[in-house]
């Protein structure tokens, strides 16, 4: 199998839907289904199980998605190797971020960089706090702009920014007209809630753990657009970050929570070197934050 056969295989096992995987390929998703289905006539065998729209490795999937992986590894380790001969004037920085951070502080990032770096690319993928912490000790990332500070070992942190923490309540709420708030008055209400293993997700529960009460969760999301549209809906509460370039959506109105905040920054694995390029990316970013 090619490099880019595995990548697209190991993808679509990770994702488990034809859909997501196409969209993290960046190809379409007929291209990918139709590849899938050469694969398994190629290899006399189906290698997922299909349920809906969601597909799961069967116990042939798994031995090849197995060594795929194995093999992709030492892909990406032979890449680094010669990453590390590239001078620092060119190359890839791998970049991983939070959905919330795309639509401000990686661009705003990655824009002044490429100022005096115009000839430095950036591989971007995004996911999850704790995936990418996984991904950072895992060598497939470089850097990873991240929130709240993961608690995994093995992890720098350089801290970037600290942003103010609201609740997000539907327009004619009891609490839209508060300046600010405790947590601890929204108890009894309905939350939207990000996915376990989301940065906004551990802040809710750390957050409501000190308030003295477990959230009563509606709906779990993996956006926060989605989360504070459902507010908007009246469906219930969602804990936000507050960006003042960013507004709320119609019919949402977010009153900050007294002395709540996240840390914004990035994380890089401390035991292994950073390739030129990232170095240089990581202390462009420590010198503007300084």
């Amino acid at each position: 199998m090619l490099s880019s056969e595995l990548r697209w295989f190991v993808t679509l096992a990770e994702e488990g839907q034809v859909t997501a995987a196409a969209a993290e390929l960046g190809i379409a998703q007929p291209t990918l289904s139709r590849r899938l289905a050469a694969l398994e006539q190629r290899m006399g065998i189906d290698l997922f199980d299909r349920h809906g729209r969601r597909l799961r490795l069967n116990v042939h999937g798994r031995l090849l998605y197995d060594h795929a992986r194995r093999a992709l590894d030492e892909l990406t380790a032979a890449e680094d190797r010669i990453a590390e001969l590239t001078s620092a004037s060119e190359g890839t920085v791998r970049l991983d971020f939070l959905h919330s951070l795309g639509p401000w502080l990686v661009p705003e990032l990655i824009r002044e960089f490429r100022v005096d770096a115009p000839r430095i690319r950036f591989a971007l993928h995004q996911d999850a706090s704790g995936r990418l912490a996984e991904r950072a000790l895992a060598g497939h990332s470089d850097l990873a702009a991240v929130s709240p500070r993961p608690r995994a070992e093995g992890l720098a942190w350089l801290l970037l920014d600290h942003q103010q923490l609201a609740l997000a309540v539907p327009a004619g709420h009891r609490l839209a007209g508060r300046a600010d708030m405790d947590l601890t008055e929204a108890r009894s209400e309905p939350f939207i809630a990000m996915h376990p293993n989301y940065g906004m997700r551990r802040l809710l529960d750390e957050a409501a753990e000190r308030a003295g009460f477990a959230p009563r969760i509606v709906f779990e999301s993996s956006e926060l657009a989605t989360a504070t549209g459902l507010v908007s809906a009246g469906l219930g509460v969602a804990l936000v970050p507050v960006r003042e370039a960013e507004p709320e959506p119609a019919g949402v109105v977010a009153v900050p929570l007294r002395g709540a905040s996240r840390e914004v920054g990035m994380v890089w694995a401390s035991g292994r070197s950073l390739t030129p390029p990232a170095a240089r990316f990581r202390d462009f970013v420590a010198a503007r934050r300084a």
